[in-house]
């Protein structure tokens, strides 16, 4: 009887494992559908392969991007931005934050790397706040959700924020506060790709053999990426507009005024999934009347509390320092939203 329990729970733990990926709920969704409302189904399948198949140009130029940018090994110019005078590097780092295709292994020992050189905190936290709000692939596939004017204003967005929380935390030091922020050891890489912190980008990577493969080999990943989670989202934003009343979401987040915005803000820490879903979702969510300040909270202040950034943030520095961290998003993220309502 042990044997049996032993051998039959791992299996079992595999099989909600697979339940539980993007691939597998993209194909369940429209059945769940087909069963409990038939007239339905036909329509939700549509609009999410057309909304898809508009996409699909984004996608396919954010692929390229990126795998050409990590076959070039461009992530070691960022490194080039934390020297200098402090003031530089927080312009530098808020500007060229979200530009590095770093993994999310990668983020961690490259910031560790830099604090334990002695690079100062406040450029390090316009970097991570920037960072995980913007970058090449991601203001592709927001301008083909929600437009090139949202995208923009997103990316103008996570360079204010960056330069907000860089010299925000430029004036608490000179007050006395976080002199020493880290709580860890550097920890070591993770083996995947080139160390961005030495080296020179190789721009000209198709004559290298082994940087074609590595081109060939982020094409292939970040193609199933983007495919596997963009179809996930825009099956979720057909439900959402199919079966989530338009009053329900004007009277959270619709509408002028503070509150909507912070509520969006607040709402986009547990309802975000990545960078890459959260534009068709707020599509749909606009759709059925979220204002547009409260679209931009949302996408900032979710963008800054997903797992990968926070637990980049928490694994290095002290307490203090992380609740700076959401403290400085939080406000960001509100300002971003009031900032785009007005002038939106």
């Amino acid at each position: 009887m042990t044997e049996i329990n032993s051998t039959s729970a791992p299996r079992i733990g595999a099989y909600l494992n697979r339940l539980k990926s993007p691939w597998t709920l993209t194909l369940l969704i429209p059945v769940i559908v087909a069963i409990l409302d038939q007239p339905n189904a036909i329509p939700v399948i549509e609009f999410a392969i057309r909304a898809l198949l508009g996409t699909l140009p984004y996608i396919v130029f954010a692929v390229i991007m990126i795998a050409g940018l990590k076959a070039a090994g461009a992530e070691s110019v960022i490194a080039g931005i934390f020297k200098g005078r402090e003031t530089r590097m927080i312009f530098l780092a808020a500007l060229f934050g979200g530009l590095a295709p770093f993994c999310s292994c990668e983020v961690i020992p490259f910031i560790a790397g830099l604090l334990a050189l002695g690079t100062p905190l406040a450029p390090v936290m316009a970097f991570w706040l920037a960072s995980p709000l913007i970058d090449p692939p991601t203001l592709l596939i927001t301008a083909g959700a929600l437009g090139w004017p949202f995208a923009i204003a997103k990316a103008f967005s996570a360079v204010g924020l960056g330069l907000m929380g860089g010299f925000a935390i430029k004036l608490l030091q000179s007050q006395g506060l976080f002199a020493s922020p880290l709580r860890a050891t550097p920890v070591n890489r993770c083996g995947c790709g080139p160390d961005p912190m030495n080296g020179k980008p190789v721009w000209a990577f198709w004559k290298d053999k082994t940087r074609v493969q590595t081109f060939q080999q982020e094409f292939t990943h970040n193609a199933l990426f983007l495919l596997k989670w963009l179809a996930f989202a825009y099956m979720l934003e057909a439900l959402l507009i199919t079966y989530v009343p338009a009053s329900l979401i004007a009277g959270l987040v619709g509408g002028e005024g503070i509150l909507p915005i912070a509520t969006a803000a607040v709402v986009g820490v547990p309802a975000y999934l990545n960078g890459f879903v959260a534009p068709p979702l707020i599509a749909g969510l606009m759709e059925q009347g979220m204002s547009s300040g409260s679209a931009m909270a949302f996408v900032i202040g979710g963008g800054v509390t997903s797992i990968p950034a926070m637990a980049a943030v928490w694994s290095l520095v002290k307490r203090q320092v992380f609740a700076a961290y959401i403290a400085l998003g939080m406000a960001g993220a509100v300002a971003s939203g009031i900032v785009f309502q007005l002038v939106g």
